[in-house]
């Protein structure tokens, strides 16, 4: 039940509220607490390809693209993504066939775990769409913004690299 009290509205523990957003390209409304994050929101929709770490945007195994920008979904609240577009890591392939920068990334051993990957591919594609044009260096630190305790950075780097060759003949 909402208790409006001044000008403010508050939501009792656990009331449900409804969240319009174009999730990987499709019109959805989501189910959840106004208190919940994006992240938990979207996992709890089926869409778990969103992993959580570290739970305070450090690590960037949550990242995902709002409004075509990487964000840290751990720290957004699903309330704040009312009418935006919300892209994960199960919108990159095209039904069977692999995104460029997951191909790079299978291809280039830039992976091993695994759990960090959906994090780096929705960085990647949000910083290759920001500038397809970036050379290795820019690519390299704005990669630094997540984290791999498995292959460490080169392989990673090296995917991303060989994805924006593929997808603009750019590059180093």
């Amino acid at each position: 039940m909402e208790t409006e009290v001044g000008n403010k509205r508050w939501h009792e523990p656990g009331e449900q509220v409804e969240v319009a957003v174009w999730l990987n390209g499709e019109q959805v409304v989501l189910a959840t607490e106004p208190r919940k994050t994006l992240a938990d929101t979207i996992r709890a929709a089926g869409y778990t390809g969103t992993h959580l770490g570290c739970e305070h945007g450090v690590c960037g195994s949550c990242t995902v693209l709002v409004d075509g920008r990487p964000v840290r979904s751990c720290l957004m609240l699903a309330v704040q993504a009312e009418g935006r577009r919300v892209e994960t890591v199960e919108g990159l392939a095209l039904g069977e066939q692999l995104h460029p920068i997951q191909r790079a990334f299978h291809e280039g051993g830039a992976l091993q775990c695994g759990f960090c990957t959906p994090g780096f591919l929705m960085l990647a594609t949000g910083v290759l769409r920001e500038d397809p044009h970036a050379g290795a260096d820019k690519v390299c630190e704005r990669l630094t913004a997540n984290v791999c305790r498995c292959t460490g950075g080169v392989p990673i780097t090296q995917a991303v690299l060989a994805a924006q060759r593929e997808m603009y003949g750019a590059g180093e």
